[in-house]
């Protein structure tokens, strides 16, 4: 699912009405708050659960609160982890849409169900995905069709890194490498920072990730962004040619950041976890410092997350079946 600027704005407008309510919208404060993330410190996912749970414990909703990053199989292991626990709004997973949306398409057998494992809370954050390359490609490729023609020329090295095999990032790299028939071979790592370690120390020539996640290590001319996924350049990269521009049709995408809570939460404690989540979202500290990795802060009722969840489940479910991906192969 594409989602529209007007999207955004109007759910942090509601958003920011939400933050002037204060700590009196939770009377019934929970004591240490965790907010878990499948995916390693340093990452896009790992900073918007620590601003929010910083947010959340400084409006009131939480006394304490921590981020616990429960990695492992491509974000898996954090919803796995979500099963077990208390269902009184100490507990937030914050995660990817890829693992609720596109696993089901692609595994087998998961160790959770989307639809009944985890309560939708709000909308966090949209962004756009970014491919680049390292130094182990010339300096002369500059765009995407010009990686292509690389790695046409250079089929022993033609492989890309992502955050985890079945994730967006991965069907984006496959899908571009599909568009000139050529087969990139996929590099599946515990998040995206750990492949652009990889990338900037010339171990593995490209990597798919979201756009912000790359930013921080431009400067060092040592990784270079060839093309975003949205359907308009990306304000953290306005420079960028997106895919969609690079003549790529049918390529463009992005992706978002929910909150949900453990199934069996009452009405109430959704209530209260939303309007925490809101007013976190709407306050200028997270709006920028989201932005500094490239997420555009954005909120929502469980209600509007779980007809986003269902979209993106119906698009991407043909997108995988063209692809014939499975996990387990």
């Amino acid at each position: 699912m594409t989602i529209s600027r007007r999207h955004i704005i109007q759910s942090t407008s509601t958003a920011a009405f939400l933050a002037c309510i204060g700590q009196q919208a939770y009377a019934q404060s929970v004591e240490n708050l965790r907010v878990v993330t499948g995916f390693p410190p340093g990452g896009t996912s790992d900073t918007i659960s620590r601003r929010v749970a910083e947010r959340l414990r400084v409006a009131g909703y939480a006394k304490n609160s921590v981020v616990e990053n429960k990695t492992g199989a491509g974000g898996q292991i954090a919803i796995q982890y979500m099963k077990t626990m208390p269902t009184d709004g100490s507990v937030i997973l914050q995660t990817p849409m890829s693992m609720l949306g596109i696993y089901p398409h692609i595994y087998k057998k998961l160790q959770y169900d989307p639809a009944n494992d985890v309560v939708p809370a709000s909308l966090g954050a949209v962004f756009d995905f970014g491919f680049a390359v390292g130094p182990a490609v010339p300096a002369s490729v500059k765009s995407i069709p010009e990686f292509l023609d690389w790695c046409k020329a250079n089929p022993n090295q033609a492989n890309f890194g992502s955050p985890g095999a079945g994730s967006l990032p991965h069907f984006l790299g496959v899908l571009l490498g599909r568009s000139s028939n050529i087969d990139i071979k996929h590099v599946a790592f515990r998040g995206t920072q750990p492949a652009i370690l990889d990338l900037i120390g010339g171990q593995i020539p490209a990597v798919s990730g979201p756009v912000g996640e790359f930013t921080q290590h431009i400067p060092s001319g040592k990784c270079r962004v060839l093309g975003t996924s949205g359907a308009k350049r990306s304000r953290f990269a306005p420079t960028v040619a997106t895919f969609t521009e690079q003549g790529l049709k049918d390529m463009s995408f992005n992706e978002w950041f929910g909150f949900y809570l453990p199934a069996g939460v009452s009405d109430d404690v959704i209530t209260r976890a939303n309007t925490a989540l809101r007013s976190a979202l709407a306050a200028p500290e997270v709006i920028e410092g989201l932005a500094a990795m490239g997420l555009e802060s954005a909120s929502s009722t469980p209600a509007e997350l779980a007809a986003m969840l269902k979209n993106d489940t119906n698009r991407w479910g043909l997108i995988v079946k063209a692809i014939g991906f499975t996990a387990e192969g």
